[in-house]
């Protein structure tokens, strides 16, 4: 018994690491062409896209390992079924369950992982990443501005740039709203980004424009000043202050926590934060009821071709993944309690696996 689970085992993590390479692989090709355009066409460090793009790249694994536990499993058992090695193993008198538990305990240690990935892991690595990304904006504010949308990155001002080259500008409007007074408009042909590392700050020079000065004789109305060069200081600070809330999926669940006990003592629902802590642990737990169901779907099918199981296979991940969308939408609606809404994908798929389980076993 220790041989075939062995065996067993081994067959297994060839196609799991195969899988997790690949779909790793195909989910971070995506942001390295980005990050390779930050390098190539807007002239930012590699050394900040480098350490900004790892930095992403744990949070991909709380995807990429249950699929890929999906596949090895299924590749696994199904090149021996089709080999007729389950076969010749149940006909020498071997329970076909003793050959799927080393899977599900390898599948518990995975979700267990996850967990902890989840928790502690994701969280940390997704902080330093927005401190990367800061770092990035604060070196090569260009980098990270797209032409032709409002920006509203900085304090006091709402940016609207035509054309952006690297760090130089062209065609720029700067608006600054002024509670109970007309807004401030400036617009200049030309403008660059430069940064003042020693202040921490960043100066914007414009070239060539109009600025709307206040009125000394009527502070409420403006009137137009030409330019040759204008300079402009943001100060970095306060724009990292205005920087996206901390999203709760990027926190801990003592820091999830916490937030639920603030909301709980000013009468605001906390449900979407629960929601969060159980999707973070049960969602964890896909590692374990993927193999549970993967393992007799790839047995019972064992005429299919590698080609076919690999359709197989996404069917099973995507349905799994609408599941979780939809229970989360009903637990965030308050339609069903957070701790059995977040848990009925698993409990479904484990049914799923165990009249699938007991369907081979009586076979």
């Amino acid at each position: 018994v220790k041989i075939l689970r062995n065996y067993i085992l081994k067959e297994f993590i060839v196609p799991f690491c195969l899988a997790l390479l690949v779909l790793t692989f195909i989910m971070v090709l995506g942001n390295l062409v980005k990050s390779a355009e930050l390098v190539i066409n807007k002239g930012v460090k590699i050394s900040l896209v480098i350490k900004s793009f790892l930095y992403m790249i744990p949070f991909l694994f709380t995807y990429t390992i249950p699929l890929a536990c999906l596949f090895g499993v299924i590749f696994a058992l199904g090149r021996l079924s089709s080999d007729n090695e389950i076969m010749a193993i149940r006909t020498s008198g071997v329970n076909i369950m003793r050959l799927i538990i080393p899977l599900l305990i390898v599948g518990l240690i995975l979700s267990l992982v996850l967990v902890i990935l989840n928790d502690r892991i994701i969280p940390y690595f997704h902080f330093a990443a927005r401190k990367a990304l800061m770092d990035i904006g604060t070196r090569n504010p260009a980098a990270y501005l797209e032409p032709g949308v409002f920006i509203n990155s900085f304090q006091k001002y709402i940016l609207f740039i035509y054309g952006i080259d690297q760090n130089k500008l062209s065609n720029i409007r700067i608006y600054e709203p002024q509670e109970g007074k007309p807004t401030r408009t400036i617009v200049a042909k030309k403008g660059e980004f430069i940064y003042l590392a020693n202040e921490n700050k960043i100066k914007l020079k414009l070239i060539d424009g109009t600025s709307d000065e206040p009125n000394p004789n009527d502070p409420n109305n403006f009137y137009k000043l030409n330019f040759r060069i204008y300079f402009m200081t943001l100060n970095v600070s306060q724009n990292a202050a205005n920087l996206p809330e901390r999203k709760p999926k990027y926190m801990t669940i003592k820091e999830l926590n916490n937030e639920i006990g603030k909301l709980e003592k000013l009468y605001i629902d906390p449900v979407p934060l629960i929601t969060e802590i159980h999707k973070k642990v049960s969602f964890a737990f896909s590692c374990l009821v993927l193999i549970f169901l993967g393992a007799p779907l790839a047995i019972i099918s064992r005429k299919h071709s590698k080609s076919v199981n690999t359709v197989l296979g996404f069917l099973v991940i995507t349905s799994y993944y609408l599941l979780f969308l939809g229970a989360e939408a009903l637990s965030i609606q308050n339609t069903i309690p957070a701790a059995i809404a977040m848990w009925l994908p698993n409990l479904l798929v484990v049914i799923i696996g165990l009249w699938l389980n007991y369907r081979l076993c009586v076979s």
